[in-house]
């Protein structure tokens, strides 16, 4: 016992240093506006990432457990790689699929800014699902467009509920009645057919994401900039899938029967639908992980319901919940970097209406 403590404490101490060195280089650098540039790209990038990687990786990780990490990264890295220059191609330099156009390009840093990639990293380090694109884009932009964000998010988080409520219910039903999750079933045709339905999720997530690293990079990049993006990013799916999507992994771990494969597919097809949905209806950001979280949550509350899982509804209810405060927390963290941010920062714009212009 003595001796895992020393582990976890040791373990700890380094990530409490490198954090300590990164609060530093933000500190010395901010005022420098290229340097800071890459700096807060480069947070950001395996922040986001490694916190979203729930939403999107989450499923497809915990049910490839038998595949080595570096064939997922390949699999994964390579879809990554060629979405980001898609959109660098078609979109006149914009990776982030025109997502930053109500968010003007930064010539200069505000300390929190950059620090905000170190706050996703360091609530990341306590398993909470929090908002990448609110913690990361709230510091950049005004209260009108961050109302809008919200109000968008809401109704995404309520769209999925209920979508999963409904899917699951139909879902359930036929589980019940043998017809549908049978114990003996064709595993390899499933496990083709979900590493479709992850490329599908995947490149969605991605043209809604990647907003949230690109926001301290120029709106239209050059070649060599955006070579310098993938190469890194590249790398760091690496580093996460190597670690099996790190601690966060749990918020999907504990989740009903998203080991199984088909499961993990349902789910990816569900929730990559719904963010496609939403990202032709306008170029304004939302928060995938609220909308994922909600997904969870109605498929959850679902399947508590229709299967007859041992799972009683408080346990049920105790996720949801717990999933909900995180993000809440989160949340809260985000508005107020932003307050911190921003001289012209007014929460009476919250409020106002702006998600359908």
């Amino acid at each position: 016992m003595i001796r895992k403590n020393e582990t976890f404490l040791m373990r700890e101490g380094k990530f409490l240093l490198l954090m300590g060195l990164f609060v530093v280089a933000c500190a010395i650098f901010y005022n420098q506006a290229v340097i800071a540039m890459w700096i807060g790209f480069a947070l950001a990038g395996y922040s986001a990432i490694s916190n979203d990687s729930i939403q999107t990786l989450g499923t497809f990780i915990s049910s490839n457990k038998k595949t080595k990490w570096w064939i997922l990264w390949l699999f994964i890295g390579g879809i990554l790689s060629a979405v980001m220059l898609y959109g660098w191609y078609s979109n006149s330099g914009d990776v982030a699929f025109g997502r930053l156009e109500r968010i003007p390009e930064p010539n200069e840093f505000h300390l929190l800014q950059l620090l905000a990639p170190v706050v996703l990293l360091i609530l990341t380090r306590f398993k909470m699902p929090v908002s990448t694109t609110f913690l990361l884009l709230a510091v950049f932009s005004n209260s009108k467009t961050i109302g809008a964000m919200l109000e968008k998010t809401f109704i995404g988080y309520f769209v999925a509920f209920v979508s999963a409520l409904l899917i699951w219910a139909v879902v359930g039903e036929l589980m019940n009645k043998k017809i549908f999750f049978k114990e003996k079933y064709n595993e390899s045709g499933w496990r083709v057919f979900q590493w479709i339905a992850t490329s599908y999720l995947w490149i969605t997530w991605l043209m809604q994401d990647l907003a949230n690293v690109a926001v301290f990079l120029p709106r239209a990049l050059s070649l060599n900039q955006v070579l310098v993006m993938v190469v890194f990013l590249f790398f760091g799916m690496g580093l996460l899938l190597f670690l099996r999507g790190g601690r966060i992994q749990e918020i999907i771990t504990e989740k009903t029967d998203v080991v199984d494969v088909r499961a993990a597919t349902i789910i990816d097809l569900v929730f990559g639908t719904i963010l496609l949905v939403f990202k032709t209806w306008n170029n304004l950001p939302m928060s995938t992980t609220w909308v994922f979280l909600g997904l969870l949550a109605g498929r959850e509350v679902s399947l508590a319901r229709f299967t007859g899982h041992d799972k009683p509804y408080t346990r049920t209810l105790g996720l949801v919940m717990k999933d909900l405060a995180f993000a809440s927390i989160g949340l809260l963290v985000s508005l107020l970097m932003a307050w911190l941010t921003r001289g012209d920062f007014d929460f009476s714009l919250l409020m106002e209406i702006d998600m359908f212009n």
